[in-house]
C-alpha cells in the first residue's frame, strides 16, 4: 500500500467527548507490550524497601535520566518519596523467582524476606543494588508527576553498575520470557 503525501488524517479536537478505553482492554494490549524486568530497591529509616516493575525506561543522556513509574498504593511508595532515591536493578534469568518475591507473589509483604533472597550492596545513595544483576542504575528522584492511580519517578542516575550475565528477563504476555 502506497500513500500520497497529499493525504492527511484529521486530528481529533481536543475538545471531542471521547469514552476512555476499557480498562481491561487497555490491561490486554500493554500486556504485549515486551519490557525489562526490574527490582526497585530503596531504603528508609527502617531498612530496604523494594518492588518489581516493567514501567521502566529512558527519558535522556544528558542529564542521565530514566523513569519509573509506581502504583500509587505500593508499599514502597512513601519511603521512596520520603527518601527521594532507588535502584533500579535490570535482572536476568536466575533473578526470575527473586523477581516474583518482589513482585509480592503469594500475598509476601514481608521486605526482611524479600531481601533475604538475595545478594546487596551499596553504591551512591544507599539503595540496595543487587549483586548480579544486569545492569543496575543508582539514583536521585529528581522530579515525581501523580498520573492517575500511579507516581511518575523522574530519577537523575548518579552510578552505573554492570555485573551479569549478558542477558535479560522480559515481561510478555503476563509471562517471564529470557532474552540472551
Amino acid at each position: 500500500m502506497t500513500y500520497s503525501a497529499s493525504i492527511t488524517t484529521p486530528a481529533v479536537p481536543l475538545d471531542l467527548p471521547v469514552e476512555p478505553v476499557d480498562r481491561q482492554v487497555y490491561r490486554n494490549g500493554m500486556s504485549k507490550l515486551a519490557a525489562a524486568v526490574n527490582i526497585i530497591t530503596s531504603v528508609g529509616p527502617d531498612g530496604p524497601v523494594g518492588f518489581t516493575a516493567s514501567a521502566v525506561t529512558s527519558v535522556t543522556d544528558s542529564p542521565p535520566t530514566l523513569l519509573v513509574c509506581i502504583n500509587k498504593t505500593a508499599q514502597s511508595r512513601p519511603i521512596i518519596r520520603d527518601s527521594n532515591v532507588l535502584c533500579v536493578n535490570t535482572v536476568a534469568s536466575p533473578h526470575e523467582d527473586l523477581s516474583m518475591l518482589f513482585a509480592g507473589a503469594g500475598g509476601n509483604k514481608d521486605m526482611a524476606a524479600r531481601f533475604a533472597a538475595g545478594e546487596w550492596k551499596t553504591l551512591v545513595t544507599g539503595s540496595p543494588v543487587l549483586v548480579g544483576a544486569s545492569v543496575s542504575f543508582d539514583c536521585r528522584v529528581a522530579e515525581v508527576a501523580e498520573i492517575g492511580t500511579h507516581d511518575v519517578l523522574f530519577c537523575e542516575v548518579l552510578a552505573v553498575e554492570e555485573s551479569g550475565p549478558p542477558e535479560g528477563l522480559v515481561y510478555f504476555s503476563r509471562k517471564f520470557h529470557r532474552v540472551a
